[in-house]
């Protein structure tokens, strides 16, 4: 392979804590090989649009500039859903809509910079584009970043314990005036369609039920475990719901359908709160935390992650890894092909340690 002296680094999808520590630690990491980095402004559209952008797309980056940034949540390059380059809609005469592959115009940009090398961060979605441009010859290694922990080449993705830590938070707040209204509050977290994030919270926040989607519920079944409990003296409860959630026979919920993006899944809190109250006659309250989950500075762990990642990703670039994800599996970072880190979403597994805790617990999942 040719020999490396300019890298870019984006963010794509949604936002997570730890995405500006990836970014430092790419920076310092390449800074010591001699190494200029440069940070694409918006997923890809810093290469597609430069025009929109006083700075032409790219920031600079460098050890001066990224000091201080481990610690902030959200991405100084900025991020976007609709980041997919291979379908990105372009509006006609009359509002009809098409989407026109821009694919290629990526890779040219991203030769006449000069740039050698990509370490784009993101979910499955923005790694699995990432792979497709991989396959159109630009060189790259991937970095997992999602709250929601789905990503099944690593054990663990930065940012999620710092949404499940915020939403214990949340859920601890809630015991106080669900108890002294003596109501039911149903706590909708995000996680799309895996319960990582409502599971430990759930558990870590003291539930009295919750429900994920890897177990379709029974609404009838959380309705008489609800009532059991308030028979035994208590007389309020916590049920938190996964936003993918979704009952025996049913299907998930979804808000809204956009073309170039994933449908946004949301609504079941209130659904379950309603449903709750005609069955058990207690006052019921949604609570939705939503873009809370994602906001905020991350915790120790992801901002450790983050930082390990980076390095981990320019670290694999030196040493001439290319279509590669870094991935943790302890006690080591591997590299995982591309291909496979984006094949299967990690769900919860029924029978693992934290259902089963969850249920020594007396925790009610609907089923």
């Amino acid at each position: 392979m040719e020999p490396i002296r300019k890298i870019a680094v984006n963010t794509g999808g949604g936002d997570a804590p730890g995405l500006n520590a990836v970014i430092q630690a790419v920076t310092f990491a390449a800074a010591r090989l001699g190494w200029e980095v440069y940070g694409v402004r918006e997923g890809y559209s810093g290469l597609l649009d430069p025009q929109n952008y006083p700075d032409g797309g790219l920031m600079r980056l460098t050890p001066e500039r990224v000091r201080n940034i481990s610690h902030l949540g959200g991405t100084i390059l900025g991020t976007v859903n609709k980041g997919n380059p291979f379908k990105v809609t372009e509006s006609l005469q009359g509002g009809m809509t098409v989407a026109k592959d821009r694919s290629d115009e990526v890779v040219a940009a991203f030769r006449k910079h000069g740039l050698d090398a990509l370490v784009a961060v993101g979910g499955d979605g923005s790694l699995t584009i990432a792979n497709m441009l991989n396959k159109k010859g630009i060189r790259l290694v991937g970095v997992p970043k999602t709250i929601d922990n789905d990503l099944s080449a690593t054990a663990l993705t930065f940012g999620f314990q710092t949404a499940v830590d915020f939403a214990t938070e949340c859920i601890d707040r809630l015991h106080s005036t669900a108890e002294s209204h003596q109501r039911v509050i149903v706590v909708e977290v995000m996680g799309r369609y895996a319960g990582w994030i409502a599971l430990q919270a759930g558990v870590a926040g003291r539930a009295d039920a919750i429900l994920i989607p890897e177990v379709p519920y029974d609404i009838h079944i959380i309705a008489r475990h609800l009532q059991d409990v308030g028979a035994s003296g208590k007389a309020y409860a916590i049920v938190v719901v996964a936003e993918g959630a979704k009952p025996s026979g049913g299907d998930v919920m979804v808000k809204a359908r956009e073309a170039g993006r994933q449908e946004r899944l949301g609504g079941i809190g209130e659904r379950i709160a309603g449903e709750l109250e005609s069955l058990t006659g207690k006052d019921a309250r949604a609570v939705v935390l939503g873009h809370l989950l994602r906001g905020g500075s991350p915790v120790a762990i992801d901002r450790m992650l983050g930082l390990t990642f980076g390095a981990a990703a320019v670290d694999a670039l030196r040493t001439g890894k290319d279509g590669i994800m870094v991935a943790l599996q302890p006690p080591n970072i591997a590299h995982v092909p591309l291909e496979d880190a984006v094949k299967q979403t990690k769900l919860v597994p029924v029978d693992g340690y934290g259902v089963l805790t969850a249920k020594a617990l007396n925790i009610c999942f609907g089923d």
